[in-house]
């Protein structure tokens, strides 16, 4: 998986480069986004923004990022949701659920 960070105001942007968050790669990434949390990050911003695909094992990458940012008192935003991205989240309620931005920059000003 192709997965990059970036510290930006003291917020860790982490950047998926990949057009799928599905079943072959959602463990690697609830892996590093574990691994983040647990390394001291307290504003984890997940760079969705080239994801034009997401499944259920994707979702649920994710939701576990969230549990895990909670339980540590930590900040877990998304951003970038492309329309087909976003409609999962509408179908699944997600997005309820999920603090979502339309851009990197909202995300980091907190707007």
């Amino acid at each position: 998986m192709n997965l990059s960070t970036e510290i930006s105001d003291g917020k860790t942007v982490l950047t998926l480069a990949e057009q799928r968050l599905d079943a072959h790669n959602s463990g690697e990434l609830k892996d590093f986004m574990l691994k983040l949390l647990e390394g001291g990050s307290r504003h984890l911003v997940v760079d969705l923004s080239q994801v034009s695909f997401i499944d259920s094992s994707g979702l649920g990458a994710l939701l576990s990022g969230q549990k895990n940012a909670t339980l540590r008192s930590s900040v877990f935003l998304l951003v970038g949701l492309q329309p087909r991205v976003r409609s999962m989240f509408e179908l699944t309620r997600l997005h309820r659920v999920f603090e979502i931005y339309s851009t990197l920059e909202e995300a980091l000003r907190g707007e």
